[in-house]
Order: structure tokens, then C-alpha cells, then sequence
């Protein structure tokens, strides 16, 4: 009887790429989690600079912590990913209404997804990246 977690090898230059891909975007948003509980001055700043009032500070820690906590578990992984795509989709929006560039925050959504991917079985059998197969006969129905 087979799992339906398959078992792969992988060499050790693609676990590398794989965790620094999972882990760069996780360790930046836990940093900017961080920094929304602690307030610094340019947080306060930026947050003025981008039109929001530094109440709502603390609230978008606990999101973006919340969000970034059930990304790391593996079972909920999937679910994390969605919720902080829409994270990201709100700070593009919302640097995009200043006329700051996103390129930030797409680069950690192509992280987040990127890595997940390359991590987790599942995910590449729902989405797999291969080539369409070629039609049987390229000279029509045959009598």
C-alpha cells in the first residue's frame, strides 16, 4: 500500500535553497512583526508617511505574526501562504498609493510560495510544472 507522501531524494544544494527560501521571508516578517509591537521612531514615521495612524500598529503585529506562525507549521502551511499573500496583497496596495515601489513585498510572496512548493510533496502534485504531453498522431483520425 502506498502514502500519499512521496519520498524523494534531494540533494543538499536543494535543501539549502529550499530552507532559504522558507526561512528568509519568515525571518523578515517576524522582524517587521517585532517592529510593530516595539514602535521604533521610523516605524512611527513610516506609518505617518504612508497615511496610517500608529494605532493600528499593534494589530497588524498580531496579523502578520498570526499569519506567519501558521505558515511555519507544516500541516498549516498552505493555509499560511494564502494568508499572507493577502498580507502582502494589502502592503503593495497600500505602498502603491504613496508611489513607493513593491518590489519587496513580491519578492516575499514569490518566497513564500517558492519555497512551500519546493518543500511540500502535495503542493507540486496539486500544481505540477510540466509540459502538456504531445497528441498521440499529428495525422488525423485514422479508418
Amino acid at each position: 500500500m502506498k502514502s500519499n507522501a512521496q519520498i524523494t531524494s534531494v540533494s543538499r544544494k536543494a535543501l539549502w535553497v529550499i530552507y532559504l527560501l522558507s526561512a528568509l521571508p519568515v525571518v523578515m516578517l517576524l522582524m517587521s512583526a517585532v517592529m510593530k509591537f516595539a514602535k521604533p521612531a521610523f516605524v512611527v514615521e513610516g506609518f505617518a508617511h504612508l497615511g496610517l495612524p500608529e494605532k493600528l500598529a499593534f494589530g497588524l503585529g498580531i496579523l502578520e505574526l498570526s499569519c506567519t506562525v501558521v505558515y511555519v507549521i507544516p500541516q498549516s502551511a498552505v493555509l499560511g501562504a494564502i494568508l499572507l499573500t493577502g498580507y502582502l496583497g494589502g502592503a503593495i496596495l497600500t505602498h502603491l498609493r504613496v508611489g513607493e515601489p513593491i518590489f519587496m513585498q513580491i519578492i516575499f510572496g514569490v518566497a513564500i510560495w517558492g519555497g512551500l512548493y519546493l518543500r511540500d510533496p502535495r503542493l507540486r502534485a496539486f500544481i505540477p510544472f510540466r509540459a502538456a504531453p504531445a497528441e498521440a498522431s499529428t495525422r488525423g483520425p485514422q479508418a
